[in-house]
């Protein structure tokens, strides 16, 4: 089984159905006058510990694993089946609601004591309810919990990509810083050239005129 406290709850309760077993079988058929009314009130004190365990059973078992749940709600149908037949068994053997007036008294701590012991059970229904709900508001914050570590680490990895490429962005740059100076560089000289070979051309034009003077109109 998954839930250590389903467990726990399985073995009170087993006890608890195993005492009523004995009181029901065994003693409250023997007893008579106020003994009997006594066990009989035991009894249905140990009924609703049994009916507030199968509660938190049944809060255990929701929140447990699919695998084991199956299992757990089956267990919780049959220990409640027992409960239900003890129950019907003690409202046979106690005679019912005839209880002659001459225990008026009695009967009305029955009813206080009763009505206590219904609000304790609705305040322990609350309190399930309330119990599942932040369990549940737990599991949704660890899945959110969960989607946000891999949201973060998405992002870090997308910022390791936008550094590197920042990175190759940045020796880029600096390549073209580079070709930019090789270009200036070359232009420069080929400026250079054509001015040298401007004056060289100039200067055979002046060689080449000087002799066409000298030769034809010396």
């Amino acid at each position: 089984m998954s839930s250590e406290k389903f467990e726990s709850l399985e073995d009170d309760l087993t006890a608890i159905i195993d005492d009523i077993k004995l009181k029901l079988e065994r003693k409250i058929p023997h007893y008579v006058g106020e003994e009997k009314k006594s066990a009989v009130r035991q009894v249905e004190r140990k009924l609703e510990d049994a009916h507030l365990i199968l509660q938190e059973m049944e809060s255990e078992a929701k929140i447990a694993p699919v695998s084991y749940r199956t299992q757990m709600l089956g267990k919780i149908r049959n220990y409640r089946s027992d409960v239900e037949g003890m129950t019907r068994t003690l409202k046979k053997g106690s005679g019912g609601g005839g209880r002659s007036s001459d225990n008026f008294g009695f009967d009305r701590e029955d009813r206080i004591e009763a009505s206590q012991r219904s609000k304790l059970l609705q305040g322990h229904q609350s309190l399930t309810r309330t119990s599942e709900s932040i369990a549940r508001s737990q599991q949704i914050a660890a899945e959110t919990d969960q989607i946000g570590v891999e949201i973060i680490d998405e992002l870090g990895q997308q910022r390791e990509t936008l550094v590197r490429t920042r990175e190759r962005l940045s020796d880029t740059d600096a390549n073209l810083g580079k070709s930019r100076k090789i270009l200036k560089g070359m232009a420069r000289r080929l400026m250079t050239n054509k001015m040298i070979l401007a004056v060289i051309i100039l200067f055979e034009v002046g060689i080449l005129g000087g002799l066409v003077y000298w030769k034809f109109f010396s």
